[in-house]
């Protein structure tokens, strides 16, 4: 099982990021996609989630409106485009799986995660 992020960096605040997230050796169609971030000295946060491509997906209070999860069953891909970010958005971002495809912010329930990419907002 692989879950690979990429496409953090450093952006100013107000502008975007769009992360990824490559998904290999399990069903992914079968699995509910979790981005969670963890900035530091901070307890890690269920930033969005996304169970199947026709449910709603669910928010963070701190990232609706900003945020959009999707997810791409043909590429075992899910994405989190991040649009007008701000500072506090500053985090290591995880994708991680959950099966049965149910959302739940509670990240220890979660099976496999990824090694997490680098969102730094600094102007």
């Amino acid at each position: 099982v692989q879950l690979v992020e990429s496409g953090g960096g450093l952006v100013q605040p107000g502008g975007s990021l769009r992360l990824s997230c490559a998904a290999s050796g399990f069903t992914f169609s079968n699995y509910a996609m979790n981005w969670v971030r963890q900035a530091p000295g901070k307890n890690r946060e269920a930033v969005s989630c996304i169970a199947t491509s026709q449910g709603a997906p669910y928010y963070a209070d701190s990232v609706r409106g900003r945020f959009t999860i999707s997810r791409d069953i043909a590429e075992n891909t899910v994405y989190l485009q991040m649009d007008r970010l701000k500072f506090e958005d500053t985090a290591v971002y995880y994708c991680a799986a959950l099966k049965p495809p149910l959302c739940t912010a509670n990240a220890a329930m979660y099976d496999f995660w990824g090694q997490g990419t680098q969102v730094t907002v600094s102007s």
